[in-house]
């Protein structure tokens, strides 16, 4: 059972997945930071300097000042705001996906198709040299059945 682990965890694919594991965890940093630091502000200034951190509805009935009053209070919470900036990190992190997927692909020059090199036999169904006049597997003559197509 160990060797079949090991033989599993030192698959490539295994590997891959780890470092982009690893990779998006990092990025989610990012991500957040540009959500929090930057595209919030901005979206700040355009509903009325609202702070998203600071949406919730407090459950008990009451109103509060701050997240922060009504946890010091002992209060249960919706916190509607932090809902709002998880589904824009979300979006932003998908389409920041989205693009580097694009780029990537863009960078990929197609597969060559290179000319065939094996034609199949009419009577055999064996792959044979695309330049044989006589197959090696059923010994059939392969010109008369090229004139004949």
């Amino acid at each position: 059972m160990l060797k079949e682990f090991k033989n599993f965890a030192l698959k490539g694919n295994m590997i891959d997945m780890a470092v982009g594991i690893i990779i998006g965890g990092a990025f989610n940093g990012i991500v957040n930071s540009l959500v929090n630091d930057i595209i919030m502000p901005i979206l700040s200034i355009f509903t009325g300097k609202i702070d998203f951190s600071n949406l919730f509805i407090a459950l008990d009935g009451n109103k509060y000042e701050s997240l922060q009053a009504a946890k010091d209070a002992g209060v249960a919470t919706l916190n509607y705001g932090s809902f709002i900036s998880g589904v824009l990190n979300f979006l932003i992190m998908a389409f920041v996906v989205f693009l580097i997927v694009r780029w990537i692909n863009r960078l990929r020059r197609p597969a060559q198709v290179s000319a065939p090199t094996t034609k199949k036999c009419p009577y055999c169904y064996s792959d044979v040299h695309i330049n044989a006049t006589k197959c090696p597997h059923c010994t059939s003559d392969l010109t008369e059945v090229e004139t004949a197509m």
